[in-house]
Order: structure tokens, then C-alpha cells, then sequence
């Protein structure tokens, strides 16, 4: 019996449920629906953005509308015409089987007159923004005096946007004995306050902790001069060749100035935010989910009700000026049981505010250190030789070998490959060895050394291992694979970094010999394992608290002037990585918006060992190209 059979729900729903190829239902539906289903009540829900919410009251409140009345029965709430549109098209798809059920979005930016001209042809269930939904009233377009269900969608992020009026007055509209269902990732003072004044006796559900976040995002913070901001921006991308991000701003403004910093550096970049039309902003998000943009650069406002599967990496350009809408920003990755990574880049001044976080989402950050630009090369480079092996050879190429064969005569094979590599390759490592570390110190600085660091038992120790998210790991998975295959503790592996074809991971320097003799030539399902130290320590930290803190030396890293512009990528412009996803709409004047990388990490071998973090730096003068700071709007 299928899970969602036992839920109660009727036929019609299983049906789409399967076409939809749902098999489980998720803790906030299984909690949820059969409460929704059996009684008449009012319900609070809490759970984190992400977690099937839309389904948990869409399916009972489809089973529960008579398809045969053409009156408005149910109106659903949400934030963004975005979200809005979202949720209409789940319900559409819920409801495919169930002759009669007609389902009309209602959002500002489009014509108020054939919205109410769908809604009067009849429409049982109404999505709606709160502001146009209350136009709508005022005009005598609507009438919801006779409803039986009234749902509110992400309403914390409702009454954030300062829709509170509006909900207020859609709901003193509404019948008190109509059923409210509140869905919400927070419960902030003002949800609480529509909660006990428009619902009775609402049954709860929490899904998690209050204010949580969700377990299936790993945080992670980077401490840099204020001056840097933009170019850890920057490494943080280059390191992770597979990023897909939505980067948080807290202004118009400044969200505007990165997402051109980053177009003109060429990636495949777009800024969302209240000054673009709404067909601009409908433009950015079809292209976005199409990843055909890789960086959505967005304020917390506009980025409200944005739910794009498979984001990989939340990016805190600035943290929110309220902590709670940290959670809001960090839910946008991680969705559908999918790890996802926020980051944060901030000042020392800044730090204060981690440990805050913390406390209200209940989960712990990791100090991370930016990457270096000689680590940041060994990625990308190696990212490029797997991108290599695993391209599929189009055979209408045949024809032309003879003459490429002709060319390419008398080179060897390593000749050939290191000016193949070369040919995207240049570019990108030139620029990166005219670029100083921007790594923020926050203890005393460390020297540099060409040489190997000593191994002690007590300090840690970085390993490349030749496995990764190919071989179907997640850092989870990874680190268990490597407890369990050594017999370590569980607490003797830790900074597990998992890349698409290679990993890295740390242990005490007491393990070392344990882990090299037993990894070493292991055979994995007919895979050969390789197993090298690192140069650095990866940070030697375990967490931002200081435990298990250790010193750490590496060899040096591109060193020289800060002259350079960012490496182009193929496509009109210079050089570099060629995307499979399709190339970017492009900006005003002709110019390409895109950061033609297809990105998935890997990081190639240099000579005497690997690397995959930023070294602990001195302290340097001088300063790299940004642009000019706009002033807080």
C-alpha cells in the first residue's frame, strides 16, 4: 500500500500523486493531512520552506472542495507573485482528475479585470497576494464572505514584506466559522498575533524546533577584511565549479553593483530586486530555474517565495539586518531531503552575530578559510580533465581527423595535453597568480613555508582521497566510509570537503600511518582508492570555538602583484570554461550575461601533495580590484 494511501486520501489525488511519482510523503504531510482530513479545524503548522508544505494542505483542501459548486470555497495566501503562481500550478496539478475544479491565481503585474473575469467564471479555490487580493475586495471583484477555508503561506515572510493590514482585513472579510490553516517556517510575535485573533483552538504541528533550521543545511562562515568582501565572493565561486546560488544582499543598491561586479568578471549572473519590472524579474527567474543563470544576486524581499529545486549553496553576501531572516535565506538550499550549504561572509566585527544565529536556528557553523589562488586553480583544473574524460565523442568529427591529426603531428601525448589544457587554462591561472590571499585573520598571524610542516600527533592533518559525489558520497556518507574503513572514533574525522571526483578530510596526526597503510590501495567496488596528505591543515579547527585548534604550515601558494583582471570563460569573451546549460539572455548592449562554466568540482595533483583550502596568511598590504562600496539605501 502506498503511503499516501494511508493518509486517507481519495482516489483521484493517488492517481496524480503517482503521475507526480510521489512515493513518501514528507513529516509535515504525514503529520498534517490526516488531521486536516478527519477534522474541521483550524491548524498551525510549523516547518522549515522546502519541506512539502504546499502539498500538506493542498491535497486535503482539493478532497474537501465541492467541484460541483462554482462558488470561491478556499482562498490560499502567499507572499510573492512568484510563490503564488508556484502553489496555483501544484493545485492544478493535484487536482488534474477532478472534473470541475477550476484554480485562479490572483497577483499584482497583471490585468486586475481578466483575473476578476476568470474568478467570475468560477474559480473554488483563489491563490492571491495579499495587496492585490485586498484590491480586489475593495473594488467588489471578489467576494470571499461565504469561504469555508482561508490558508496563509509562508506567513512570517507575509508579515516581514509588511502585509499584516492586508492579512487583517482579507481575514475580517472572511466567515469566523470557516476553517484557518497557517503554514509558517517561524513563529514570530506577529504570526502568534493573527494565529489568536482570527483562529480557535488551532490544533499544532511543529516539524523540528520553533525557529529551527533544517538538518539537511551544513553553515559555514568566512572571516575577511571588509575590502574583500566581494573577491571571497568571488573564490568561493571559483572553488566550487558546480555552485548554483542564490547571494543575499541587504540593498537595492549594492545587490545591483555585485550581480554587475560578477557579470563584468563573467559568470552567469542576474540581480533580483524591487526596482526591476515585473517582466524583468519574471525573465531572471525563468532563466535561473533554467540555470542559465548560476548566481541569482537577490535583497531578502525579492528573493520571498523563490522555490528552485537543487540550489546548491546560499550565499550571505551581507547577513539580514533581523537574525531571523537568516533561516528564511538558508531555506532556499537543501530542499527535498538535498544537502545543501549556506555560507556567510563577514567581518571580525561581525562574528558576534554567528553566535546568535546559532542560537536561534540551534545549529552549529563551521569557520572555513577562503581558498587560495593556487587552490582554487588545482580545482578548477582538475575539473577540467574530468570534464575531458567524460565528454561524449560526437563521431561527426570523424571526418575531420585526418587534417587535425596533420596539425597536431609530432607532439606527444603529454605535449598535447598540457597545450589543450593550456588553451582554456591560461587565462584563468595568470590571473590567480597576481592575486594576494584575502584569508581574515583572527588569531596571530602565521608564516609561510615552502616546507613541508612536521606531523605531530596532536595537530591535524588534511587528506586528498580520489573518491567522491561521483561515487554516490555526500560528506556524510564520506566520513562514515572512513571511520568504519579505518575504525576511527567518531569523532577522529572531521573538515570532510567532498568534491564531484575527489575529496578531503582531516584527522589528528596520531591516525596518520593508520589511515595511509589501510586506504592506501583499498579496492572500493572494483575502484583503486588513493590516499595523499595535503600541504595545509585545512584550517586547523574542528569548529569556530577554538577546539582541537592547531598551527599548520603549507607551501606557498601564487604570490605577486594585485594587477589582473578576472579570467573570461569562453564565449565571446576570453577564454575559459564552455557551460552545458545553455547560455545566458543577454544584457542590454549586447553583451553576454554569462559565466560560461559548467561547474563541478574536482581539483587536480601538483607536485608534492594537494591543497584545498586558503593557507593561514600574514598579513599583506595593498589591496585587489573591487568595485566601489555603494552607500546603504
Amino acid at each position: 500500500m502506498n503511503k499516501f494511501e494511508q493518509l486517507g486520501l481519495n482516489e483521484s489525488l493517488l492517481l496524480a500523486i503517482k503521475d507526480l511519482g510521489f512515493e513518501n510523503p514528507s513529516e509535515v504531510q504525514e503529520k498534517a493531512i490526516p488531521v486536516l482530513l478527519e477534522q474541521n479545524t483550524d491548524l498551525v503548522a510549523l516547518a522549515q520552506t522546502g519541506t512539502g508544505k504546499t502539498a500538506a494542505f493542498g491535497f486535503p483542501l482539493i478532497q474537501k472542495i465541492d467541484a460541483e459548486n462554482r462558488n470561491t470555497q478556499a482562498l490560499i495566501l502567499s507572499p510573492t507573485r512568484e510563490l503564488c503562481l508556484q502553489i496555483t500550478n501544484e493545485i492544478k496539478l493535484y487536482s488534474k482528475y477532478i472534473k470541475g475544479l477550476h484554480t485562479v491565481a490572483v497577483y499584482g503585474g497583471a490585468s486586475i479585470t481578466e483575473q476578476a473575469r476568470e474568478v467570475k467564471r468560477g474559480a473554488q479555490i483563489i491563490v492571491a497576494t495579499p495587496g492585490r487580493m485586498q484590491d480586489m475586495i475593495n473594488r467588489g471583484l471578489v467576494n470571499i464572505k461565504n469561504i469555508d477555508f482561508c490558508i496563509l503561506d509562508e506567513a512570517d515572510e507575509m508579515l516581514n514584506m509588511g502585509f499584516y493590514d492586508d492579512i487583517c482585513s482579507i481575514l475580517s472579510d472572511t466567515p469566523d466559522e470557516k476553517n484557518t490553516w497557517l503554514f509558517s517556517a517561524t513563529m514570530p510575535a506577529e504570526v502568534a498575533r493573527i494565529a489568536k485573533q482570527f483562529m480557535a483552538e488551532p490544533k499544532e504541528i511543529t516539524v523540528g524546533s520553533k525557529n529551527s533550521g533544517s538538518a539537511t543545511v551544513s553553515h559555514e562562515f568566512y572571516v575577511v577584511n571588509a575590502r574583500d568582501r566581494y573577491e571571497a565572493l568571488k573564490r568561493l565561486a571559483d572553488a566550487n565549479p558546480d555552485i548554483f546560488s542564490v547571494v543575499f544582499c541587504r540593498t537595492k543598491r549594492d545587490t545591483q553593483a555585485v550581480a554587475e561586479k560578477l557579470i563584468e568578471d563573467g559568470y552567469n549572473a542576474a540581480a533580483l530586486h524591487g526596482d526591476l519590472s515585473q517582466a524583468q524579474r519574471d525573465g531572471v527567474m525563468k532563466s535561473f530555474r533554467g540555470r542559465q543563470i548560476q548566481m541569482l544576486v537577490a535583497t531578502d524581499v525579492a528573493a520571498r517565495g523563490i522555490d528552485v529545486d537543487n540550489v546548491t549553496h546560499v550565499v550571505n553576501y551581507q547577513l539580514p539586518d533581523e537574525i531571523e531572516t537568516y533561516n528564511h535565506r538558508s531555506g532556499r538550499t537543501g530542499r527535498a531531503g538535498k544537502l545543501g550549504t549556506s555560507i556567510v561572509i563577514i567581518t571580525k566585527s561581525e562574528i558576534r552575530k554567528i553566535h546568535s544565529i546559532e542560537r536561534i536556528i540551534q545549529q552549529k557553523f563551521q569557520e572555513k578559510t577562503i581558498p587560495s589562488g593556487i587552490e582554487i586553480c588545482e580545482i578548477q583544473l582538475l575539473h577540467l580533465a574530468n570534464k575531458i574524460k567524460d565528454t561524449e565523442v560526437d563521431h561527426e568529427i570523424d571526418n575531420y581527423l585526418p587534417a587535425i591529426n596533420e596539425v597536431l603531428d609530432g607532439l606527444s601525448k603529454e605535449e598535447l595535453i598540457k597545450k589543450m589544457v593550456s588553451v582554456e587554462f591560461n587565462r584563468f591561472i595568470n590571473y590567480y597568480k597576481s592575486k594576494r590571499d584575502i584569508t581574515g585573520e583572527r588569531s596571530n598571524d602565521r608564516e609561510r613555508s615552502s616546507e613541508p610542516r612536521e606531523i605531530r600527533a596532536g595537530d591535524p592533518v588534511r587528506y586528498f582521497i580520489n573518491i567522491g559525489a561521483r561515487d554516490d558520497f555526500d560528506w556524510m556518507q564520506l566520513k562514515d566510509f572512513i571511520k568504519e574503513t579505518v575504525e576511527l572514533g567518531r569523532d577522529d574525522v572531521f573538515k570532510v570537503d567532498v568534491k564531484e571526483g575527489f575529496s578531503f578530510f582531516n584527522t589528528d596526526g596520531e591516525h596518520t600511518d593508520k589511515v595511509m597503510s589501510v586506504l592506501n590501495g583499498y579496492d572500493m567496488n572494483g575502484r583503486r582508492i588513493n590516499v595523499e596528505i595535503s600541504k595545509n591543515d585545512g584550517g586547523g579547527r574542528r569548529d569556530h570555538n577554538g577546539r582541537n585548534s592547531g598551527g599548520g604550515r603549507r607551501e606557498g601558494g601564487f604570490r605577486g602583484d594585485r594587477s589582473g583582471s578576472a579570467p573570461r570563460r569562453e564565449g565571446g569573451r576570453d577564454g575559459g570554461f564552455r557551460s552545458d546549460r545553455g547560455s545566458a539572455p543577454r544584457r542590454e548592449g549586447g553583451r553576454d550575461s554569462g559565466f560560461r562554466g559548467e561547474r563541478s568540482s574536482s581539483a587536480p595533483r601538483r607536485e608534492g601533495g594537494f591543497s584545498d583550502r586558503a593557507p593561514r596568511r600574514a598579513e599583506s598590504a595593498g589591496d585587489s580590484s573591487r568595485p566601489r562600496r555603494p552607500r546603504r539605501s
